[in-house]
């Protein structure tokens, strides 16, 4: 394993279970055309997964790493599309960095907004995002729901909204694949995606992880 791997572990044990894990990923993934920065997100997408078929489906846009690693070091929120990937965020991790995660997909206000004009909860959660100055700048973290990354790239198009960073990688077979699309085309905002139709909130902890990890070892070499 790299040695800028971090590790949650807090056993001898755990952390050599770790380290074995991501050296079978590391050897029975083959080659790859990613950078050092790049497989250290997919690695943890294969290990959270067991999917070898993430190398090759990650897809990342142009500095899209160091983007990521300098949003964690300044702090950015973290706004995702569902609980589940504020749960599976290592809460000392975040509060290493002064980061703070949100999702608001269960809150009154979004629901009853969302019947009002029949659209979706995952619409109406991301624009209260945005009404609460998360989006600009914050990172965006969308692991299952295709109409929250729709959104988004909406917002950046049409209201010149700029996210610091966008893990998007909804899953599913409505939108999902045409979401990342979407948000591929774009060039004035970094970008990790899944292509096609796998994804979820499991590999998005697992980029953000990755990410975190390379974060801080920037830190100890600084």
């Amino acid at each position: 394993m790299s040695n800028n791997i971090q590790t949650e572990q807090l056993t001898q044990a755990g952390q050599q279970i770790e380290h074995d894990s991501f050296a079978i990923v590391d050897r029975e993934a083959g080659s790859h055309a990613y950078s050092d920065g790049q497989w250290q997100i997919v690695r943890r997408m294969i290990h959270a997964t067991a999917d070898f078929e993430f190398n090759g489906l990650a897809e990342f846009s142009d500095n899209v790493v160091e983007a990521g690693i300098q949003a964690i070091l300044d702090g950015a929120p973290i706004v995702a599309d569902v609980e589940m990937i504020c749960v599976g965020l290592s809460q000392p991790r975040l509060k290493h960095f002064g980061i703070q995660s949100h999702q608001f997909i269960a809150d009154d206000d979004v629901i009853e907004a969302a019947k009002q004009i029949n659209s979706t909860r995952a619409v109406q959660a991301i624009r209260k995002a945005q009404r609460l100055g998360l989006l600009d700048g914050g990172i965006v973290a969308v692991g299952n729901a295709p109409t929250a990354l729709l959104e988004v790239v909406r917002m950046i198009d049409e209201e010149d909204v700029k996210p610091a960073l966008i893990v998007g990688m909804p899953v599913g077979f409505v939108s999902a694949a045409e979401s990342k699309d979407a948000l591929s085309r774009l060039q004035d905002v970094p970008w990790i995606i899944t292509r096609g139709r796998k994804g979820g909130s499991t590999l998005v902890v697992a980029a953000l992880h990755a990410l975190l990890s390379l974060a801080e070892s920037r830190q100890r070499t600084d």
